[in-house]
């Protein structure tokens, strides 16, 4: 880890959903805290809170009360439009279904943060192919989602989550989908990411087979996070 101070700081979050009178508890208090250039993996079972963390973090939900520091900033605090500004200029986002749009190349799909945020097509193209030639993807940058493997495709998720340099990437199951090459080759690629640029990755998986990979692995179960331990084979989470 190479921040003394970390980068995403959680304390005491709580969230609870409301579903006409009944109360779903989704975080009961809820601390983690990330550093730069780390990889950390977020596991546990299914409804223990792993996505409302995530989307807390990402400041796509509200948390019921806590701290949630991200980059320095209460993200909480922020109105929705200044939430909606903070992720497009710092956070950047991998999912497991890939989300590209089939319509458009991989250039154009991962130019889309820059063109969001009101760079010219010639520029934000120019910045794509870049990212997209460091992830080996030089010679598919003008073909369609449809003609690229399920890894390609996750890696022109990885260059669109990358192009605009986030400080923080959430990466929600980025390997469920793929096959065991392919997921390896994922990871790598994201790991490297967290080594040379100094990035936070926070990785929610179920995929035992990329424990590996990471600095540490936070163990969630029943809204809480339960043990944060650096990985070693012999304590893999279940």
């Amino acid at each position: 880890m190479s921040s003394a101070s970390p980068l995403v700081s959680c304390k005491a979050i709580y969230k609870t959903y409301n579903q006409g009178e009944a109360q779903t508890p989704a975080l009961r208090g809820a601390d983690l805290d990330m550093y730069g250039g780390e990889l950390l993996m977020l596991v546990g079972p299914s409804g223990c809170g792993k996505t409302s963390l995530i989307s807390i973090i990402g400041g796509m939900l509200d948390a019921d009360s806590g701290l949630c520091s991200v980059l320095g900033n209460d993200i909480q605090a922020m109105s929705a439009k200044e939430r909606a500004r903070f992720r497009g200029q710092h956070l950047g986002f991998v999912f497991q279904s890939f989300n590209l749009l089939p319509a458009l190349t991989a250039v154009e799909n991962v130019s889309v943060p820059l063109l969001l945020q009101g760079i010219s097509r010639k520029a934000a193209e120019t910045q794509a192919r870049k990212v997209l030639q460091t992830l080996g993807l030089e010679n598919r940058a003008d073909s369609l989602p449809g003609r690229m493997s399920g890894g390609q495709q996750q890696r022109v998720a990885i260059a669109r989550a990358l192009v605009h340099e986030p400080q923080l990437i959430i990466c929600d199951e980025p390997t469920s989908s793929l096959d065991h090459d392919s997921g390896q080759h994922v990871m790598k690629t994201l790991r490297q990411v967290a080594r040379t640029a100094g990035r936070t990755l926070l990785v929610v998986t179920h995929d035992p087979r990329i424990f590996c990979f990471a600095d540490r692995i936070a163990r969630m179960d029943d809204g809480c996070v339960i043990s944060l331990e650096t990985y070693s084979p012999e304590k893999s989470p279940s």
